[in-house]
This record gives C-alpha cells, structure tokens and sequence, in this order.
C-alpha cells in the first residue's frame, strides 16, 4: 500500500524551518550549554507572551507537566481529581504519579469535551483539583468549575496551542495550563517537550524547583524534585516553530472548512463549541461501521486514526477504579465512531479532495 495522504506530514514543517534550526543549534554547539541554556528561557518568554500568560515553565513532556503542575498546586494523597473519560491516558497518568486518584467524568456527545454539567454532579469532599482537556484543538468549557471553592483547575492544553475561548487563551481559566510539544502536536518539537502557563508566580517558582530536583540554587534541596527539564536543542526547534504557529493554525483552521463543505451528512463532521476559536489539531468525524471504513481509507492511501479507541476507563492502568463497560456510554461510543482525517499545515485541496473521495467510497 502507497500512502497518498498521511495522517500528519512533519516533514512539511522540518524543511520550513531546516534553516532557523541548523543555525539556533550551531549557536547552542557553541556554547555548549546543553541544559537550561539561553535559547530555553528565550522560549519561555516567547511562549508565555503567546499565551498572554506572565510564566512558562519548560519541563521533559506533557505528562510531567500536568504532574507538576498538580504537585505545585498541593494536589495529592487523599485528592480526588476530576478528569474527562475521553481523553488520552497520559492524563489520568499524571494524576496517579502526583499521589492523587482520578475521578472519570463522561464526555459531552456533540464536542467530546467533558460535560462540565456531570463534573459538577460528581463532586464531593474529596476532589480537590478538576483537568479539563482542550482535546482535538478547542478549550473545554468549565465557567461552572473555576466558581467552586477550593477546587484547583490545571488545564490539559496539549492539544490547543493557540485556541480561545471567548478571546482568552489556554492558561487563563485555571491556574495553570500544562501542555506538551510532542512532535505531532501543533506546537512540537523533534522529541518529547513539554511546558507549564500560569499567571500566579508562587506556582511557577514551585513547579521552577520540582522540575529540577527541587532545586532553585544549585546543591541546595529543600523538597523533592524531579529531572524533568526542557532542553536547549529542543527549545531552539519549538522557538522556529512558534514563530509561524499563527500562519499554521490558520492553515488548520483553513482545511478544516474545506472538509466542512465537501463533507455530507454520510459523517458527522466536528462541532465547534460557541465562543471557541478552534486550532483543529485534529480533524476528527463519526462515521457507522467505523473499523471498516477506516480499513478501506488505508487500503486505498489515506492515513486516517483513530483517536481514542480505548476509553481510559477500560484500561488495566485504571482497573483498581472498578468501571466497567457502560458506565461513561458517551465516551464508549465516541470510541467505536471517531475516526481522524488528514490535516496539517500545508495540506492541498487536493489532498483533501482525495480523503473525501475515499471516506464516501469506503463508507459506499
């Protein structure tokens, strides 16, 4: 089989930037500082203007920084976390690392956002910290949540770099928003990278020291910490890519519609929620008979995913909470219809005219 269309196309990206990163890592090579050099705290800044956030703390992946993020905020043994069903299991991960128990809450149907209404219907004496996941490129609503006292709000942005809601950015409804530059995502970098957001300094100093031993002065250790830093090379890859994120997220946003208008009612396009500005890190619709169609699409080229085809619920990881098939119906069966189509910065209308064409000829 000859892949006509891949699910995401990175090499796109590498040859635009090619240029800026062979010279950022010249000049890293130069200097040899390898760990926390110039060129991180650049990005940092730079990325926590993007965000119109005051703090950016670069940490080793996603996963890490939701953790952090958690631990800073005091999130852990005998916490109850709420977290959305339908999500990636890195999420509920990140709880479990930080000492805390996750607390799963079923998806809305129409968004695949965790339904805030069931989020506050699930809470009692124990949640003390909500993670609302910006999935498929859009922020999830929680209006309902921030209002609850006591009750921490990290937001799970890896997958909405760049989006709005009703013209704030990701780290603007919480106390922080913990994101990840894996190298799919739409900010990404050439490995694994992560970051945290926030406006409130006591937090970023805490998550500062716990990404790097617990240490903000070098042989002095005051808490347990972690080895979990953003490094230069990789902040030099995620600097050139911040600077044309705008352009590319406008280039999503861009095929996006396209797919809007040639898609009929044979699929249930997405569904963007209103006052959100969405970046479409995926393109994500619902078709019957899912398994087949997606089989077809790759037999005739397409790279089409799915994303997620195992509820969180359902996994072993998350066994020792006892759920069973049934209890999040929305999420199950969002498992059994989601199918993701090919989009990228630099796809052509081509290309998505060939991935239509396919999607009805498999769906027949």
């Amino acid at each position: 089989m000859t892949v006509q269309v891949p699910l995401v196309d990175l090499d796109r990206q590498t040859e635009e930037i090619r240029a800026d990163v062979e010279a950022g890592w010249s000049g890293v090579l130069e200097r040899s500082a390898f760990i926390l050099g110039s060129q991180v705290a650049d990005f940092e800044a730079s990325f926590a203007r993007f965000c119109e956030a005051r703090f950016c703390i670069g940490v080793a992946n996603g996963t890490d920084a939701i953790e952090l993020a958690l631990r800073a905020a005091g999130v852990g043994r005998g916490n109850e976390v709420l977290i959305p069903a339908n999500t990636f299991i890195a999420t509920a991960l990140a709880v479990l690392r930080a000492g805390a128990e996750a607390r799963l809450v079923d998806c809305d149907p129409a968004t695949y956002l965790m339904d805030q209404g069931e989020a506050v219907a699930r809470l009692n004496r124990k949640s003390r910290a909500v993670v609302p996941v910006h999935l498929f490129g859009q922020i999830a609503p929680g209006d309902d949540l921030i209002t609850v006292p006591d009750l921490v709000m990290i937001e799970d942005a890896a997958q909405a770099q760049g989006a709005r809601r009703h013209g704030r950015a990701i780290g603007s409804f919480g106390i922080a928003a913990a994101t990840s530059f894996y190298p799919g995502k739409n900010l990404g970098a050439f490995g694994d990278a992560g970051a945290i957001v926030t406006n409130d300094p006591e937090l970023a100093k805490k998550v500062s020291a716990l990404r790097n031993w617990g240490s903000t002065e070098k042989y002095h250790h005051p808490e347990v910490g972690f080895n979990s830093r953003l490094d230069t090379l990789q902040a030099v890859v995620l600097s050139a890519k911040l600077a044309r994120l705008t352009q590319w997220n406008e280039e999503r946003v861009k095929a996006a519609s396209l797919y809007d208008q040639m898609i009929d009612d044979r699929a249930k396009p997405p569904i963007t929620l209103p006052g959100n500005d969405h970046v479409f890190h995926l393109y994500v619709i619902e078709v019957d008979d899912r398994d087949t169609v997606m089989a077809k699409m790759q037999q005739a080229g397409i790279g089409v995913g799915v994303h997620y085809p195992v509820p969180i619920h359902l996994q072993g990881a998350l066994g020792h909470l006892g759920h069973k098939v049934g209890d999040f119906p929305n999420t199950e069966r969002a498992a059994q219809r989601m199918l993701s189509l090919p989009l990228f910065p630099g796809i052509t209308e081509s290309e998505q005219e060939q991935v239509v064409e396919a999607l009805f000829a498999a769906i027949g």
